[in-house]
């Protein structure tokens, strides 16, 4: 099959064996999408090798079942449609949580791998990603897509529940006044899903075409440039910028006691200067994966808008040119097509 490789500093399209799934189910990917992680994995983030990519949405090609003599066997896509695990069927149509854990520690039997300490992460830790024709992945991780939502949606499941990630770890009532630093993909998605809560929200960014989807959502938009005008105006910044900047400006616009929720992941450090954190009472949060449950339901309803957000779709063949793309000022979610 064809993959979308980092391996030695180099980017690449290789043909690679199909994975072998052997407990796991075999997913035929059928959209993928490129995401600033990929970008950052190519600048040397995490020290990564292998097939990039975590945000897709696909097929399932073969399911594990279990014989009558209970060891472990495989059920293909050309076998009965009756034979499934759980509620999925070979066939069906479906995205996947990213986090692979152990099984075994607390988190994992509590249905939460998100930090399991032996976990795999598709396309970003010790696990071949989603710009492939293949991957997998553990059955648990599967979700169906609703047939209402089309591919092109769909493959928004991942960002859009890392935005709703935010909402599992800080309390945002409607009163509350929220910040987006960030004018990207992920920051419009952030946007959207905190005008859920009712709160009003302000997009700070730098690219005007991206500032005029948000204004389309009724969002007051700013220019980063002009951001320390409202100094100490927010109750809650979420920043998104996918740049060290982001953090600072995220306390300049901070009243005292407010919460800076951190969404950037990146190559490299940032400067913290502690001293207005504690000064200020600031509270930090991290915040990295969301269920896909919320994001599937946001998608359904059509409670959010990502139509908009697409600028352009490649081959997986042409993968390399497309991160090239993704890279480029102004280019919102580019596409892949193995």
């Amino acid at each position: 099959m064809k993959a979308l490789r980092y391996e030695n500093r180099e980017l690449a399209v290789r043909d690679i064996p199909k994975p072998q799934t052997n407990d796991e189910a075999l997913v035929r990917v059928t959209l993928s999408g490129i995401c600033n992680t990929d970008l950052e994995i190519a600048r040397g983030y995490a020290g990564f090798e292998g097939t990039i990519g975590h945000e897709f949405v696909g097929i399932i090609e073969e399911l594990p079942r279990v014989s009558k003599a209970g060891t472990s066997a495989k059920a293909s896509a050309d076998d009965p449609p009756s034979l499934s695990v759980g509620l999925l069927t070979q066939g069906q149509r479906v995205v996947g949580e990213i986090n692979a854990g152990c099984g075994r520690c607390s988190l994992c039997q509590v249905g939460d791998p998100r930090h399991c300490a032996k976990r795999t992460v598709l396309g970003i830790v010790g696990r071949d990603g989603a710009h492939a024709e293949f991957l997998k992945l553990p059955v648990a991780n599967l979700i169906p897509v609703p047939n209402e939502i089309p591919d092109e949606y769909a493959v928004f499941t991942e960002p859009l529940a890392a935005a709703c990630g935010i909402l599992e770890r800080v309390s945002i009532k409607a009163d509350a006044r929220a910040a987006v630093i960030g004018d990207g993909k992920l920051g419009l998605l952030c946007a959207q899903v905190l005008a859920t809560t009712g709160a009003s929200v302000t997009l700070f960014g730098k690219h005007d075409n991206k500032l005029r989807i948000a204004k389309r959502h009724g969002f007051e938009t700013v220019l980063a440039d002009n951001a320390k005008l409202q100094a100490r105006q927010f109750d809650v910044v979420i920043e998104a910028s996918g740049s060290p900047s982001g953090f600072n400006l995220g306390l300049d616009l901070l009243h005292p006691r407010g919460v800076l929720v951190l969404k950037s992941t990146f190559h490299g450090g940032t400067n913290i200067d502690a001293a207005r954190i504690v000064v200020n009472e600031i509270t930090v949060a991290g915040s990295r994966c969301g269920r896909f449950g919320a994001a599937l339901d946001l998608l359904r309803t059509n409670a959010v808008d990502v139509d908009s957000l697409i600028s352009e779709e490649f081959t997986l063949s042409d993968g390399v040119r497309a991160l090239q793309r993704a890279a480029e000022p102004g280019l919102l979610k580019v596409l892949l097509r193995p």
